[in-house]
């Protein structure tokens, strides 16, 4: 009953910070000249000492997924594939150019989507081969991708692989055929077991299952047995995510309403049974919807303190410079955001041009910047811990009083000069977060712009 009573309370709309100002909030956009300073200082800092990530948006599906609320386009023209890649080549040496004379040395490079396995075998190598002409790859690269197990072939798994990829992250849902046939994401489980089976086969030390609670029509019946399913193939690492339904912003979604939706009690419930069977898998929970084996990475980061989140979520290594290719692709330079475009053609004519495809953005101040590894270090560890100095500031002087009421419900556990998420606490780790965050505080949304917490 407690646990109910805790899901009303704390159910609000509230972001999933992978970002810090969130994009909402973002309201310094930097010049093209700014972002490229920003870009070469992040660039001199972060390359020798931990290298730089590459997030690449390919943004083709050949078909509509009713749940996604990523941008993404649908065709089965397949001969959108070489004026894309084409363009984001051309981006990327516009990012070389800004490097100067010093060779980029990649840490991570993560395919997303849209679907990647869209893109056939060869173009995906020869993505990958551009991108490595003008750069070299760490010893302890990870390079991942988002792929469909419906189209991801053993050419695909082979190509990607001899390039340097070891991780694939599956994108599964559900295996229940109703949940399945009402998100247009119909897949079987012979299909999903056949992928990680080659993927393993052929040499990929990290398989990754996507998985989803809260989807249209899903009952804990057969979210137990997509779990038992899932946990019998034991991949690397298990992202849950909670289904975000926002319709105003994700038009797919407007087929089914919000009687078709578990209710926030049922919902909270597929959490916490799945969290149980993971466990008992052996999985540990890392941040916040991610589970890992003890001996993958993600779970290593966690335990060393070591684990980083940006708009590719949880990550076990940190660079401070994040470049984003593709339309939509957000960049991150610790300093300042910059996000690409979202229309595929506006963004490939802005490239032709010669010209960086940024829209938007936002220079980062120094509240932001301390309120932003306050975040991190609480997305992330489920702790943060300041200074006198920091003490002193209004946004903490008033911590006491802001948490009060999650405090005495157990959620955590607050001390001068600290703040700790205690276990019960851990599932609303995004209101907790949200006491931190300055500017929404200071302007709360009028609007709904985020999906709900829990």
């Amino acid at each position: 009953m407690e646990n109910k009573s805790l899901i009303r309370k704390y159910n609000v709309p509230g972001p999933r910070y992978t970002s810090y100002p969130t994009v909402p909030y973002w309201d310094n956009d930097p010049t093209i000249d700014q972002w490229a300073k920003h870009v070469a200082d992040a660039f001199s800092t972060s390359n020798q000492k931990d290298g730089i990530s590459l997030y690449i948006h390919l943004p083709y599906c050949e078909k509509l997924c009713t749940f996604c609320g990523c941008n993404k386009r649908i065709t089965i023209n397949h001969g959108v594939e070489d004026s894309y890649i084409t363009a984001l080549l051309k981006e990327w040496k516009m990012y070389i150019s800004i490097f100067g004379d010093e060779k980029p040395r990649i840490k991570e490079i993560h395919l997303g989507g849209g679907t990647p396995t869209f893109f056939s075998p060869e173009n995906l190598q020869l993505l990958i081969n551009g991108i490595f002409e003008d750069a070299v790859k760490c010893d302890d690269a990870e390079l991942g991708f988002e792929a469909n197990p419906v189209n991801t072939t053993t050419e695909h798994l082979k190509a990607l692989y001899d390039v340097g990829f070891t991780r694939l992250s599956l994108g599964i849902q559900d295996f229940d055929p109703v949940v399945q046939k009402a998100i247009n994401r119909v897949q079987s489980y012979k299909q999903v077991e056949s992928v990680t089976n080659q993927a393993r086969e052929i040499g990929y030390t990290s398989v990754n299952f996507d998985l989803v609670f809260g989807l249209p029509f899903q009952k804990l019946e057969c979210v137990k047995d997509t779990i038992s399913k899932s946990n019998a193939l034991r991949p690397d690492r298990i992202a849950y995510y909670s289904y975000a339904h926002v319709p105003w912003t994700a038009p797919g979604q407007r087929g089914f309403s919000d009687e078709d939706l578990p209710s926030n009690e049922e919902k909270r419930a597929l959490y916490e049974v799945g969290k149980e069977m993971f466990e008992d898998a052996g999985y540990v929970e890392i941040g916040m919807d991610h589970f890992a084996l003890p001996t993958d990475g993600l779970a290593i980061a966690a335990d060393n303190k070591s684990l980083h989140r940006n708009f590719m979520g949880y990550a076990p290594t940190y660079t401070q410079l994040m470049v984003g290719l593709g339309c939509s692709s957000i960049s991150d330079s610790w300093t300042s955001f910059a996000q690409n475009i979202k229309k595929v053609e506006e963004y490939k004519a802005t490239v032709e041009e010669g010209k960086l495809p940024i829209f938007r953005g936002h220079i980062l101040s120094e509240e932001d910047l301390m309120v932003r590894q306050h975040i991190l270090d609480v997305m992330c560890h489920f702790e943060t811990t300041w200074d006198e100095a920091t003490a002193k500031l209004p946004l903490f002087k008033a911590l006491p009083e802001r948490l009060a009421e999650m405090q005495n419900d157990g959620l955590l556990e607050l001390k001068e000069r600290s703040l700790t998420v205690t276990e019960k606490g851990r599932p609303f780790v995004r209101n907790i977060c949200m006491t931190l965050d300055a500017r929404m505080l200071a302007d709360k949304p009028q609007a709904r712009i985020f999906s709900s917490t829990i």
